[in-house]
């Protein structure tokens, strides 16, 4: 089973028209000519391959841009001042709750502790080995669990009562600077307003997502955030030699991550991977071993596997062409099992980077 801590989905549902009930196979046949792979690559969600991946949770994105950081005329989830950015993020608030209720059958939001247990339930029954994933799994539905990215969408600390009434669980202060702190290329501390924002997340109970948050404001945040602390989805710059860029975990903020019992995704984006790789280099010039080498970095700086899973960030600005040879879906997720079970990897430390780390953490802050 596999829980992916970062995906754009309400991003790519208002911005390209991405329907995430297709499979990969459709939305790619709908998608030929169209603007949606030239601007974010081919899909790598769907439905039956989430089936097929044992997807059974997903830490689904609020996301949108500052106009400073609009790629091109296409963009359309871009603001220009905080109230803009309210009403982006609200309306993408708005169009889970409305994908949910039309596909009641395959996607459930989760809020609470009983939501979460009641998808996973279907996903830990026991089934006949003969059938193929996805048939053995049509019964289940994909849990989704809100994550706002960037919280230029809350205008002051008092409306985060109404995020949290939304289904907002999780909330990263940073994508690039931000009011509330120094983010990626835009580096800095925390702000008196950055400050305001993490004291009400913590009389709330809001998971801390220090994704994108610049390391001198991510270290500030771990040592003083009382609540669970996560990175949705990042690499550790130690692999990534001759990088110069404040997005990936010094190993500084991995160690106080793990001191604080946080979990790291690991994101399979062959950028994330291979330092210097370039789109004219080809998707055949990373292999899923740079994933495996990351997740193995996490583990070693830990001790042990229990503060790694994966968060993918899968059609977040990138798409088939910018990830490991051996990724087709995100199904082929599951082709981590024997590169990890080669690296020495116990049946039981698998089952934690795939899946129970973050449902771990769920359960323990989910109300």
């Amino acid at each position: 089973m596999v829980v992916d801590a970062h995906e754009d989905l309400a991003w790519n549902m208002l911005t390209f028209g991405r329907d995430y009930a297709r499979s990969v196979v459709e939305t790619r046949h709908l998608e030929q000519d169209s603007e949606a792979p030239l601007r974010n690559g081919d899909t790598l969600l769907g439905w039956e391959d989430y089936l097929a991946g044992r997807v059974a949770v997903v830490f689904s994105t609020l996301f949108a841009a500052p106009q400073r950081s609009k790629p091109g005329s296409w963009e359309s989830q871009v603001y220009q001042d905080t109230d803009q950015a309210h009403t982006l993020y609200w309306d993408q608030v708005e169009q889970y709750h409305r994908f949910v209720d039309h596909n009641p059958d395959k996607f459930q939001l989760i809020e609470k502790r009983e939501d979460l247990r009641s998808v996973i339930s279907c996903w830990n029954e026991p089934l006949p080995r003969e059938e193929s994933s996805s048939e053995r799994q049509t019964g289940c539905s994909v849990g989704l669990l809100i994550l706002m990215e960037g919280a230029e969408g809350v205008r002051t600390p008092a409306e985060l009562e109404d995020w949290w009434d939304a289904g907002v669980r999780i909330i990263g202060p940073a994508w690039i600077g931000t009011r509330f702190c120094g983010g990626t290329h835009e580096p800095g501390p925390m702000t008196s307003e950055g400050w305001a924002l993490l004291d009400s997340m913590q009389d709330i109970g809001f998971v801390l997502d220090i994704s994108h948050m610049d390391e001198k404001a991510a270290l500030q945040a771990l040592d003083n955030y009382e609540g669970h602390i996560i990175a949705s989805h990042a690499n550790a710059n130690a692999l990534l030699k001759g990088v110069d860029s404040n997005r990936h975990l010094s190993t500084s903020v991995i160690e106080k991550l793990v001191e604080r019992k946080g979990v790291v995704g690991v994101v399979p984006h062959n950028p994330f991977l291979q330092a210097g790789w370039k789109s004219s280099d080809g998707k055949k010039a990373v292999s899923l071993e740079a994933v495996v080498d990351q997740i193995d970095f996490m583990c070693q700086v830990a001790g042990n596997a229990n503060h790694v899973g994966l968060g993918s960030d899968f059609d977040g600005g990138f798409g088939y062409p910018s990830t490991p040879a051996e990724i087709n879906t995100i199904a082929d997720l599951q082709k981590l099992v024997p590169l990890l079970l080669q690296k020495g990897y116990t049946d039981i430390d698998i089952e934690a980077i795939f899946s129970r780390n973050w449902l771990t953490l769920l359960e323990n802050c989910l109300p």
